[in-house]
């Protein structure tokens, strides 16, 4: 487990895969900024199993257990990324931002990369100052590259060097 002040991130395991397939069902809890996939729990099981060596997800919980979001590092390509997301009720309070420096620190410290990415809808204002916040900058928009809600959309890359990095803000302090 991943320990920060105010939450922490637990690496999933097959015993949660019913509740986020149940979140990730949800179009109430993925908002209006991602594609609700609808996936069974046989598909996310299967899933699970096949994970690639390089993706690990993470629950993040409150101090008391309770899970409010999760969040994982996968290879895009040759590109670490990272991607997240909160339940409604637990935005805006902080939570996220210090998930992500949580796990800007967790990789940094763990894997030799340069550089860790992000990419985000251009309308979610909330995500991208949670980027910053941890120090991403914006390095610019793909655009049309997301079929979403019946239309093309555009998205937003952010992205940390480890140079911009220098040090641990939340692990090991």
């Amino acid at each position: 487990m991943l320990e920060g002040k105010n939450v922490n991130l637990r690496v999933m395991e097959k015993e949660d895969v019913p509740l986020r397939t149940d979140w990730y069902n949800n179009p109430e809890f993925l908002g209006e900024f991602v594609w609700v996939p609808q996936f069974s729990r046989k598909d996310r099981e299967k899933w699970y199993e096949n994970m690639p060596p390089d993706t690990k997800v993470f629950f993040i919980e409150k101090k008391d257990g309770t899970k409010i979001g999760s969040i994982s590092h996968f290879l895009e390509g040759s590109l670490l990324e990272i991607g997240y997301i909160l339940t409604s009720g637990e935005r805006g309070k902080g939570y996220c931002t210090e998930a992500v420096q949580i796990m800007v620190d967790y990789l940094f410290l763990s894997k030799e990369t340069l550089r860790i990415q992000a990419k985000t809808d251009p309308r979610n204002v909330a995500s991208q100052r949670v980027l910053e916040k941890v120090g991403f900058k914006k390095e610019g928009t793909l655009r049309k590259s997301l079929f979403l809600k019946g239309k093309w959309a555009d998205l937003s890359v952010y992205s940390i060097l480890r140079e911009e990095w220098k040090e641990p803000r939340i692990i090991g302090h």
